[in-house]
């Protein structure tokens, strides 16, 4: 792996905090690397480094951090990711209860495209939007990343698929695909954890060949097109 390393951000607790060129990490390491990561989440950063993606919203950090230093204590003291994962999503709850300006802004958790929806993308039957994640992390799903869809999101209606401003325009098309791919699979029976492992496949092959993002556009995101 080359240098992924943009700046360092400062030091917290111990820890060197690094912004990182999530895009590189994605396209020629982990697929699965997104807002934030540290090392007992992926072995490839080192232990005393916390890694933020550059595309990831400025005044999100403050809240991934204090996610990373609950998430790195726990899994160091061998708590299971997914557990661990658990109790630092509710210290950043926490965090942006007291400080972001979004939290619970939505009325009763419904969806309101005006704070939601920011352009629609695609509209062929199924509509992409790109939407505000961070206002949908502060009202609905704190590990709302990159995208997601209604079979997944259940605040995400049915036949729209979601993708998260964060992402430059360069990574869009990747997570259109997986998503994409992914409500393909699940549409037709199979559930999420192998769906989404097929779909991460598919979106790291179309990262190291990019010429297969117009092939599986212009297939009409059928699932026989990747088998």
């Amino acid at each position: 792996m080359k240098n992924p390393y943009i700046k360092q951000l400062k030091t917290s607790s111990g820890f060197n905090i690094w912004i990182v060129d999530g895009k590189y990490i994605r396209d020629n390491v982990d697929e699965e690397f997104t807002n934030f990561g540290q090392h007992y989440k992926f072995n490839y950063i080192p232990e005393n480094e916390f890694w933020l993606d550059k595309e990831a919203s400025l005044n999100e950090y403050p809240f991934f951090i204090e996610h990373l230093l609950v998430e790195y204590r726990l899994m160091k003291q061998g708590m299971s990711y997914d557990d661990a994962s658990e109790l630092a999503d509710s210290a950043e709850i926490r965090e942006r209860k007291r400080f972001d300006k979004n939290f619970k802004a939505s009325k009763k958790n419904t969806i309101d495209p005006e704070n939601t929806h920011k352009e629609l993308l695609i509209d062929n039957g199924i509509e992409i939007w790109l939407v505000n994640g961070d206002f949908v992390r502060s009202n609905f799903d704190i590990e709302f990343t990159e995208g997601g869809h209604g079979l997944v999101y259940g605040f995400i209606p049915k036949d729209e698929i979601w993708i998260d401003d964060d992402l430059t325009k360069n990574e869009r098309a990747y997570v259109i695909i997986h998503e994409f791919f992914e409500r393909d699979l699940m549409k037709k029976g199979m559930g999420y954890e192998n769906a989404h492992k097929e779909a991460s496949e598919l979106e790291f092959d179309c990262r190291r060949h990019p010429g297969k993002v117009n092939e599986f556009l212009q297939s009409g995101s059928s699932v026989d097109w990747y088998r």
